[in-house]
């Protein structure tokens, strides 16, 4: 059906409120109105909407700072011992109660979350050390130098890693250093297979290329060109290694292979409190078994976020 109105008296009943003036010319038209974002703007945009993550960095965050400063406001010693305390329940006195030797839980606490981060932090700045080392020249020189390289990777990725661990610390003996070393010894394989594989992606594109052409030495073109652009999977296995080292410095503390008593560990205090749990004294296992089923919650979620947040084609 024909309308009988003409297009102007159409026209004189569509109301203004449905047009917005976008400027004066065609460039104010055509003007993006929103910012351009960096790629690391970006990620940390999208991280900010994944509430998990965030929350698992907050807990990082408070963790790592009361690492630092928890001891500081307790006014006990972390091994002073004090028997007519002992098993005190948790209190305003003594907020985490107190251990089978009278010792503050909540110094001690503390005292091993600076040890089972340190252990961590360590185990993962090396990982990635010799793992971007490792796997970045194999991945950029390929050929004869890439298989010999990948061999030596597959027959360390071959060997039990836990078994290799004890093995070190009964011959080396338990310390912390010895620790660390331990963890590293094969650690890094699982770092060097992801920055070998992105560097073989990469290599290959036009401005890599571009820079073998005016003679740009192989170090250089590594950390200038390649190494910026496996940032982001570097930083994801980064934050899965944190905690497996933890949780390793907490096992070999429990069955007696890392930090030995009196030093405060996360491993040392839950050994120390198989025998309490039993009588009812359920603190002192607790708050040290809390404390690292959260910190490698709060790391794998992280991670997981992360890898949502660095991965190139979810950018918007």
């Amino acid at each position: 059906m024909k309308s009988n109105q003409n297009p102007q008296q159409l026209q004189n009943k569509v109301p203004d409120e449905w047009f917005t003036w976008r400027g004066k010319n065609r460039h104010e038209q055509e003007l993006v109105s929103r910012p351009s974002l960096s790629y690391w703007k970006d990620a940390w945009r999208r991280l900010r909407k994944n509430f998990l993550a965030m929350s698992g960095l907050i807990f990082l965050i408070l963790l790592v700072l009361m690492a630092i400063f928890g001891p500081i406001f307790s006014p006990y010693d972390v091994n002073t011992t004090d028997y007519p305390n002992q098993y005190q329940p948790p209190s305003s006195e003594h907020w985490f109660g107190t251990d089978s030797h009278g010792r503050d839980v909540f110094t001690r606490t503390w005292y091993g979350a600076r040890i089972s981060l340190f252990v961590g932090f360590m185990a993962a700045l090396i990982d990635v050390t010799i793992g971007i080392i490792w796997g970045g020249f194999s991945g950029y020189k390929g050929g004869r130098t890439d298989n010999i390289m990948m061999r030596i990777i597959e027959i360390l990725y071959g060997l039990p890693y836990l078994l290799v661990v004890i093995l070190l610390l009964v011959v080396l003996g338990p310390s912390l250093s010895t620790i660390i070393i331990a963890l590293t010894v094969t650690g890094w394989v699982g770092m060097a297979r992801i920055v070998r594989g992105q560097v073989m992606q990469i290599k290959n594109y036009e401005y890599v290329l571009a820079s073998k052409s005016f003679g740009t030495k192989t170090p250089r073109i590594i950390r200038r060109n390649l190494l910026p652009n496996t940032m982001g999977p570097i930083i994801v296995q980064m934050t899965l290694t944190v905690p497996s080292a933890i949780f390793a410095e907490a096992f070999l503390s429990f069955i007696g292979l890392g930090i030995q008593a009196p030093y405060a560990s996360w491993g040392v205090m839950a050994n120390d409190s198989l025998g309490a749990i039993l009588s009812g004294n359920w603190w002192t296992l607790f708050f040290p078994a809390f404390f690292i089923s959260f910190t490698m919650f709060a790391f794998n979620v992280l991670g997981d976020g992360l890898q949502d947040a660095l991965d190139p084609k979810l950018r918007k």
